[in-house]
């Protein structure tokens, strides 16, 4: 195997602001740094005090609201910078009362009106991941250009919301990964196990409306709604794109 990274992004508040990085730190059994940071609660959301992880359930999320899923992002050491087609950009520091009034106000008109609505902004310094575990997502690019290849379109990254694209390697055959342990730069990692696709894959970042059964794709040509695997940082260290990926 003899593969290099591509892309790397994280998501600073869940499911809201897709971040392109030039490098990152990655640190033993850690997400990647700043990745669902914070996330956005609804007002049917039960969060109990003293919790530090949630389910996805009770955050906004682009499943349940598409236009989301065209919001980029970037951050400093303490605002993030919000942009949308539509709505324009924000600059807000989502830890004052100030900031997390701004961005509510910024979202609700590209939330829809018959979900819970947006109410506050949640940070308990534990990544808002889909999963109670300090996983870092790898997606194969060769893997998404057989699938788009498939389907006829071209499929934005930001669609699947991983962490770390890596390049030139037989498509698919990150699954075979599971249980090995990758060299990435001069990071190690564990790929641990599959992810399982929603419908938010079938959202086009560059729009925000649905555009591609990505999730019936999946399934008639290769018989899952799988794409991408999770793995566990075991050696840190700063990776950037072109660094060699080996097992």
């Amino acid at each position: 195997m003899s593969a290099r990274l591509a892309q790397i992004w994280r998501y600073p508040i869940k499911a809201i602001g897709a971040e392109h990085l030039s490098e990152v730190t990655l640190t033993p059994d850690q997400p990647l740094p700043g990745d669902r940071a914070w996330a956005l609660a609804h007002d049917a959301a039960k969060l109990e005090p003293g919790v530090t992880w949630f389910r996805k359930m009770n955050f906004l999320r682009g499943v349940a609201g598409p236009e989301l899923m065209a919001i980029t992002a970037t951050c400093d050491a303490q605002t993030i910078t919000l942009r949308h087609p539509t709505a324009g950009e924000i600059t807000v520091d989502p830890a004052t009362s100030e900031g997390e009034a701004r961005l509510l106000a910024w979202i609700a008109p590209l939330w829809p009106d018959s979900r819970p609505q947006p109410a506050r902004l949640i940070h308990t310094g534990q990544a808002m991941t889909d999963n109670n575990a300090p996983w870092i997502s790898i997606l194969s690019l060769d893997s998404l250009r057989h699938l788009q290849g498939q389907m006829g379109i071209d499929l934005d990254v930001r669609r699947f919301r991983g962490n770390l694209w890596i390049d030139d390697l037989p498509a698919w055959s990150e699954f075979d990964l599971i249980g090995r342990e990758i060299q990435v730069g001069e990071t190690r990692l564990r790929v641990d196990e599959r992810i399982e696709r929603c419908r938010a894959t079938c959202v086009d970042p560059a729009t925000g409306q649905e555009s591609g059964e990505v999730l019936d794709a999946l399934e008639t040509h290769y018989g899952h709604r799988d794409f991408g695997v999770f793995a566990t940082v075991l050696d840190g260290g700063t990776i950037q794109p072109g660094d060699r990926i080996s097992a």
